[in-house]
């Protein structure tokens, strides 16, 4: 089994092993008995035979090439029908939960920065860095690369979207699969483990989504004001009468200062823009006034920029109200919230629902495969329009529940109307409430924590809502195709 060594950047993994990025001969490697250098001519039908990453790494069949380059050299012709492999699991920051869709790859070339703020991320894009090897992880966070480079200092990434951490293999055998350790592979919890997105969360009286963020393994210290240089700021929402929006931090963290108002956040475009992502905690009411049609105006062209939106159960009034096509996304109309305990299902008609139905089974959160049980349900959805968005989870009529047919979370790629090949950016609305156990109001973090102080373990309604923002993080494509790796 493989211990893997952290890289920080992928200098250090570089440094590390200065021959795997220099040009070399295609000589014998002094590998396994039998094994043969496998340089850039000799590469069949793509990186280890996957048609989706035909022409990655450099040269290949047809491409005139005669000589490898860099970890090329080190891929191996294996006796027997054998082959060299490196697999493992790929877990979210806190090391808990297994991810699907996360991409696992041994780099050729240095990678280059990631930069912050809305920007185009598709999933048809060039993947930087000339893989060599490049796998996706199945609904289990399973990854397999296969004809993995051999030899001492490999480097390994996991990437979704701008999370990415850089990992060193400290040695991989040729012509065996090379497990790595159990709970080694996970995304990064701060800056120094590798790029996290730039997130901007808005609280609210009636969520309290800072405490997913918080309970998926970020580390406390990237939760600041703006200028404190941390990936994930937080603002100030509103609440109803007897409610309270979290809106400052523990004394300790930060100086115990208080969050900007959110505002702030969405009164400017400018603002939105510098952020990745967007998350917004439902507020408990609509709050109109504290959204104008500037602000209104801002959050679309925004997500229609390639930012990144995940607004929950009243945060329906940037749709709702919002510019040109966000209203006919779907059909709204409040009704009474259902009771808890509600089966939402899943809607498995499109590859990543499928993917969704699976996973929630293998975390834990489905004990019914397709089916999935929410505390705190709301309906402002009755449906989708099939047209624009992705319907993801639903209910039917339940009158046990007292639920009206309706839909508990959808998306939609921006701009609205363009090819699927043009649009870049990203929303999520859900109606599924996560402060179940959280408390609203404290000091940030101390109502995500137990008694002891302890980060609080994910509900399955949570674990639902970690897979979608995943989904919301990742490049981004057509909901209705299988995920490939890319190109």
């Amino acid at each position: 089994m493989s211990r893997l060594r952290t890289a920080g950047y992928f200098v250090a993994a570089a440094a590390a092993a200065p021959a795997a990025f220099a040009a070399c001969s295609c000589g014998g490697l002094g590998g396994a008995p039998g094994t043969t250098a496998r340089g850039g001519g000799d590469v069949g039908g793509g990186v280890g035979g996957d048609p989706f990453l035909t022409g990655i790494g450099g040269s290949g069949p047809g491409s005139g090439a005669s000589a490898c380059v860099g970890l090329e050299c080190q891929r191996v012709a294996c006796p027997g029908g054998r082959t060299t492999t490196v697999s493992g699991t790929v877990y979210e920051p806190a090391g808990n939960i297994p991810l699907y869709n996360v991409l696992v790859y041994v780099p050729n070339k240095p990678l280059l920065p990631i930069p912050d703020g809305a920007s185009c991320d598709r999933c048809d894009a060039t993947l930087a860095g000339a893989p060599v090897a490049a796998a996706l992880t199945d609904t289990r966070g399973r990854f397999v690369l296969e004809d993995a480079p051999v030899g001492e200092d490999i480097p390994l990434v996991v990437q979704i979207g701008k999370w990415r951490r850089e990992l060193v293999l400290p040695v991989v055998e040729a012509c065996v699969d090379n497990a790595t350790e159990e709970g080694s592979i996970r995304l990064p919890r701060s800056a120094s483990e590798g790029h996290l997105p730039r997130i901007a969360l808005a609280t609210g009286g009636a969520d309290v989504l800072e405490c997913l963020l918080f309970k998926i393994g970020i580390d406390e210290s990237e939760f600041t004001p703006e200028a404190g240089g941390g990936r994930v700021n937080l603002f100030s929402g509103r609440a109803i009468v007897g409610d309270k929006a979290t809106n400052q931090y523990r004394a300790g963290l930060n100086g115990g200062a208080l969050f900007p108002p959110a505002t702030q956040l969405w009164g400017s475009l400018d603002t939105l823009m510098q952020y990745d992502m967007v998350i917004l905690s439902c507020e408990g009411s609509q709050f109109a006034d504290d959204k104008p049609p500037a602000a209104l105006q801002a959050m679309f062209d925004y997500a229609s920029a390639g930012g990144r939106v995940f607004a929950s159960h009243w945060h329906n009034y940037w749709l709702r109200r919002g510019p040109e096509r966000f209203p006919e996304t779907a059909d709204w109309e409040e009704e009474t919230d259902p009771d808890d305990g509600l089966p939402v299902l899943v809607d498995a008609t499109f590859p990543k629902g499928q993917a969704l139905r699976d996973w929630l089974v293998h975390v834990g959160a489905s004990t019914t495969p397709g089916q999935i049980e929410i505390n705190d349900p709301q309906h402002w959805v009755n449906s989708v329009n099939e047209e624009i968005a992705t319907r993801w989870l639903y209910n039917e009529r339940n009158d046990a529940y007292g639920a009206l047919p309706g839909v508990k979370y959808f998306t939609f790629n921006t701009p609205i109307g363009l090819p699927e090949g043009e649009q870049c950016g990203r929303f999520v609305y859900t109606d599924i409430h996560v402060a179940t156990q959280d408390v609203a109001g404290a000091p940030f973090p101390t109502g995500c924590a137990d008694d002891d102080g302890e980060r609080r373990a994910l509900s399955p309604q949570e674990k639902a809502l970690l897979f979608m923002l995943f989904d919301l993080s990742a490049c981004v494509g057509p909901d209705d195709e299988e995920p490939a790796v890319p190109r």
